[in-house]
């Protein structure tokens, strides 16, 4: 297991038992739309100053673990 992922939080109690960067109520998905939106982790920094390198790494580990066992089809596939 990548060492990384222990910074990652997951608590029904807090943010409705969504995945966050541990210690703080950010959801690792905002951090995934982010990059995936063009933003670079600088830039993601600036935003969320709380937050370190790490974390933001911590949330690309994350979602690279969760699509080994899971996937969302796209395309033609999903008939969309």
């Amino acid at each position: 297991m990548n060492p990384l992922l222990e910074r990652i939080s997951v608590d029904p109690n807090v943010c409705f038992g969504k995945p966050c960067i541990r210690g703080h109520r950010i959801w690792v998905s905002l951090i995934l739309d982010m990059l995936a939106g063009g933003m670079n982790i600088p830039e993601i920094l600036k935003d969320y100053p709380t937050l370190d390198e790490f974390d933001i790494r911590a949330a690309i580990a994350y979602g690279a673990e969760m699509s080994r066992d899971r996937y969302v089809l796209i395309g033609a596939a999903s008939g969309l």
